[in-house]
């Protein structure tokens, strides 16, 4: 991306999606945003003369352990926009299905997305998740009895969070608190509530159970870059 500005940038960013069933009505909306994310991206550094060296882009596609085949499938991080076929094949290969109860696993999609191979790269860098769900979250380690639930998971928001604000160093992961960002498109709802305290955090509410109709990616966008 060209850039004459203020700083030069390497940026990971990873999207946590709900994958259940629920989410069928707004999934193909949600695809969407997240195939045209690294053009209107790479517009509005520009238009804030700033500049990305290089720009990775991580998937977590999330449902229910112990109700789903599938409960969590991550992608590697795509390197936008050299794999960008790659990127959009694994977001078209999304499907909302499953689901069990009303509450997802989302907090563990967030968990596994802080223990992703962060850039360490660049002069300047960034860490930041998008979490898309239209439900609230199981506590931490609710279905870590059931088949496929992944090791190494915090055993509380508490922890979770002190991984978010690098006070815990043990989850084993290049992620750099200070250059965590977490925008989440998410319902006015536990535990999304609870992460108000956390910093660099920014929720978008939706209504529980209505879906995700004023999703807009570029306001995350515009956090992000704002934020640089």
């Amino acid at each position: 991306m060209s850039g004459q500005g203020v700083g030069t940038y390497n940026v990971d960013i990873v999207m946590c999606i709900d994958g259940t069933g629920s989410m069928a009505p707004i999934i193909d909306k949600v695809k969407e945003n997240a195939l045209s994310f690294y053009q209107k991206f790479a517009d509005a550094m520009d238009e804030n003369d700033k500049s990305v060296e290089v720009l990775r882009v991580k998937v977590i596609v999330f449902r229910d352990y112990g109700c789903d085949s599938e409960p969590m499938k991550e992608s590697e991080f795509f390197t936008l926009p050299d794999q960008n076929e790659q990127f959009r094949a694994f977001v078209n290969g999304i499907t909302a299905m499953g689901g069990g109860d009303i509450p997802e696993n989302a907090l563990e999609a967030l968990a596994l997305a802080l223990k992703s191979d962060w850039t360490t790269g660049g002069s300047k860098r960034r860490h930041a998740v998008l979490m898309f769900s239209d439900a609230p979250a199981l506590a931490l380690g609710e279905r870590a009895s059931q088949s496929g639930y992944p090791s190494g998971m915090p055993k509380n928001l508490a922890e979770l969070g002190a991984w978010w604000e690098g006070t815990d160093q043990t989850m084993g992961s290049t992620y750099q608190a200070k250059a965590g960002r977490l925008v989440a498109f998410v319902p006015n709802a536990e535990p999304w509530t609870d992460l108000q305290t956390w910093n660099r955090y920014w929720p978008a509410y939706s209504a529980a159970g209505t879906g995700l109709s004023e999703l807009d990616i570029q306001s995350a966008i515009d956090l992000l870059v704002g934020s640089f």
